[in-house]
């Protein structure tokens, strides 16, 4: 869908959030995992220095030159992985889960973004409405995942609305609300996605065109969503995915516009 530098460059960026996300989800001990993050800081510090020291900051220091990319977008993903990294990410408050996903996913698309090569300024606006509907649709899906590991992204606002005292991840999983508190972060994420194709739409059509790969991803991940509402909340077990044959018919129809 896109040129091949392009290409290189997303995967450069790709490569970057994996590498700190990797941090976040690995093995060790909070202090280590947050000197670890303090290095890529470093690392991004170097980059913009004009000395890039890891193969990867090499790597993303060609992308950065060649499309703008923004210091403070990558500063913003590490300190999103870093909230994770920490303990107590547990029923955050909304305004909190908002800034997580600004940073975990918004400023991906932020980057994004630029290298597809947006002109008009509302693109931004664009990345960071559909980077929370990209983020809230994983934590949606995930939500057993992530009590296994401690985690609960649940807004500590919906939990209340929703008659769950516990904070404890396990016994709001297996609470019998449960299912009201995530239909109501399951409103939040389509209203995002609406946000996100209504600003979509008012681009102009050389920036529509550019952000196809990004529109890609907002079909499938809508889809995503719409299979967990038909799913439910009672089996939140039960995975849900969008099939590999359905993601390439999203990918052909979107790239041969």
């Amino acid at each position: 869908m896109v040129p091949r530098e392009k290409r290189e460059a997303m995967f450069a960026v790709y490569a970057f959030c994996r590498a700190v996300d990797d941090i976040a989800d690995g093995p060790g001990a909070p202090e280590a995992r947050a000197a670890a993050l303090a290095e890529w800081r470093g690392e991004i510090d170097a980059l913009y220095a004009g000395r890039p020291g890891r193969p990867l900051t090499r790597a993303l220091a060609g992308a950065v030159a060649r499309f703008g990319l923004r210091r403070e977008d990558f500063e913003a993903v590490i300190d999103g992985v870093s909230m994770d990294a920490a303990p107590g990410m547990v029923a955050p408050d909304l305004a909190r889960l908002e800034r997580y996903c600004a940073r975990v996913a918004g400023a991906v698309g932020l980057l994004s973004v630029r290298v597809f090569g947006c002109a008009d300024p509302r693109a931004d606006d664009y990345a960071i409405a559909l980077g929370h509907a990209l983020q809230l649709t994983n934590i949606l899906r995930d939500v057993a995942e992530d009590v296994e590991d401690g985690r609960l992204y649940l807004p500590a606002e919906l939990l209340d609305a929703a008659g769950i005292e516990t904070r404890e991840p396990r016994a709001v999983a297996a609470h019998p609300a449960l299912a009201e508190a995530c239909a109501a972060l399951t409103e939040i994420a389509l209203n995002r996605f609406d946000e996100a194709q209504a600003t979509l739409a008012a681009l102009p059509a050389a920036d529509r065109a550019a952000l196809r790969p990004a529109v890609v991803m907002m079909a499938v991940y809508r889809r995503l969503l719409d299979r967990l509402m038909r799913r439910g909340w009672r089996r939140i077990e039960a995975p849900v995915a969008v099939p590999r044959a359905e993601k390439v018919w999203i990918a052909l129809r979107h790239g041969m516009r």
